[in-house]
């Protein structure tokens, strides 16, 4: 904790805390505490990083709270506006109090009851949060505009589409781009607050009683792109029954504000969803694959499925055709296709991949686990003219290796910490398993090593498991 924030607690409390928790801030470089005073009250405690979004947070958070909506009171601020305290709404958020409906698709009428009232609360923050706010404060932009737009898209195309190694017509995507921009900004100039980062992370439940938090980026803009953000958050899941009575629940309450016709308004947001996925997939793609954020890394495969449905529902397949082309053939990349479930028994995935083309490849089971071994040690036959065009599937590649004897003794290590793994996983009725090999390009040591290990099982195993062995970079998938 910084001193300038230790000195704004004494000023505002007139004491010392009792106790000091620091609280873990899943996508964010803020840093935030919870103290506790003598009395037994306790409020969190806040360092930004950038004078800028502070400020949009603190305006717009004053300006909402002013407003009677349900958002943190700001309690004290530094002079250097570096530094805050909130009020303390304790640690339920609604993503957390969602967990049990989200494991077995499920919902329970308390959870439903609670999505209802956050779905009827939207309407309040984009109309009465909207009216009289000083837009010229909002973090990084006053508005949802096509600038803001293209950096979305542009984020989406850099950070996540060209990680994957898929190929497209950059022309011919941005003449997309720009329908899609066209589509989404039809009805502007806006006079709602867009909250922008709508979702149940950012929903703290006090009392049973739903709580805003995180509101920095919002801005003016469109009412539907925060009905996305919060109906297709990722690793929400939640069923398309829930979903689309949500979304009439939303309607309904939208309907104090003005006339809404609820069939155009699907209509209308399906192409915010589809924009918000690609959104979000360019910040994982940068938090996940660039930044090694785990969270965002076990998100990707949930955005994929998101994307998957919307394509299959053939959302964006007559405004932007060429679009759609690229995002099918980004959902079947083998990288993101998921295990099929086999009979209940393990399914190992073994993997090769490039440090230098995407990283570390995510598990699309969504287990986060496994293993991830680096080849780089070894000698690079890639440095040598003679194997540039060929793989560690060829022969002459493989003697290269071998004949070193490097090889034999990393994949001795390898069996040693991956067979008990398999054994246990068997015996415990596990149903997936990752086991990725990395090296410079993902041509030759990693790609040897995986084929070797998958061959090792099979021969150890044999149909007590399934084994799908990928090579990401040659967009190869076998199953063994």
């Amino acid at each position: 904790m910084n001193e300038i924030l230790k000195e704004l607690l004494l000023k505002y409390s007139g004491c010392e805390p009792e106790a000091v928790t620091r609280l873990t801030a899943a996508g964010s470089n803020r840093v935030y505490y919870r103290f506790t005073i003598p009395d037994g009250s306790t409020m969190v405690g806040v360092e930004g990083t950038n004078p800028d979004e502070n400020r949009a947070f603190l305006t717009i958070g004053r300006h909402l709270h002013k407003a009677g909506l349900p958002v943190p009171q700001i309690l004290a601020v530094s002079d250097c506006g570096m530094c805050y305290l909130l009020q303390d709404l304790g640690d339920e958020s609604l993503f957390d109090l969602m967990e049990s409906g989200r494991e077995s698709g499920q919902y329970s009428p308390e959870q439903t009851a609670l999505l209802e009232k956050v779905m009827r609360l939207l309407p309040d923050l984009q109309f009465k949060g909207g009216k009289g706010l000083d837009y010229s404060v909002c973090f990084p932009c006053q508005s949802f505009d096509r600038r803001s737009i293209f950096w979305d898209l542009n984020y989406f195309k850099y950070s996540f589409l060209k990680a994957t190694g898929l190929e497209f017509h950059e022309a011919r995507l941005e003449d997309d781009f720009e329908r899609l921009a066209s589509v989404l900004l039809a009805d502007a100039p806006y006079d709602t607050f867009m909250y922008r980062d709508f979702q149940a992370r950012n929903v703290m439940v006090m009392d049973g009683e739903p709580w805003f938090i995180d509101f920095q980026g919002g801005r003016r803009g469109p009412v539907e792109y925060d009905v996305a953000s919060f109906l297709w958050q990722a690793r929400a899941a939640y069923p398309a029954d829930l979903r689309n009575h949500l979304i009439d629940v939303y309607v309904e309450s939208l309907g104090r504000y003005r006339k809404a016709d609820a069939e155009a308004f699907r209509r209308s947001l399906m192409h915010f969803v589809l924009f918000r996925t690609l959104q979000v997939l360019g910040a994982y793609g940068f938090r996940g694959y660039f930044e090694r954020k785990q969270h965002f890394i076990e998100s990707i495969p949930g955005a994929i499925r998101n994307l998957k449905d919307l394509l299959d529902a053939g959302v964006g397949s007559t405004e932007y055709p060429y679009l759609v082309e690229v995002l099918r053939g980004l959902v079947e990349l083998p990288q993101f296709t998921p295990a099929q479930p086999s009979d209940g028994r393990l399914t190992v995935r073994v993997m090769s991949f490039s440090y230098r083309k995407g990283g570390i490849p995510e598990d699309p089971s969504g287990n986060g686990g496994g293993f991830v071994f680096d080849c780089r040690a070894m000698q690079n036959p890639g440095r040598y003219e003679q194997y540039k065009g060929i793989t560690g599937a060829d022969a002459p590649v493989i003697e290269f290796l071998e004949s070193r004897g490097e090889v034999q003794k990393y994949l001795e290590n390898v069996y040693a910490l991956v067979d008990p793994a398999v054994s246990n996983y068997v015996e415990r009725g596990f149903s997936n398993l990752m086991v990725a090999f990395g090296c410079t390009g993902g041509q030759h040591r990693s790609l040897y090593c995986a084929n070797h290990l998958a061959a090792h099982l099979k021969d150890k195993f044999g149909d007590r498991i399934r084994i799908v062995l990928e090579h990401r970079e040659q967009k190869k998938r076998t199953e063994l």
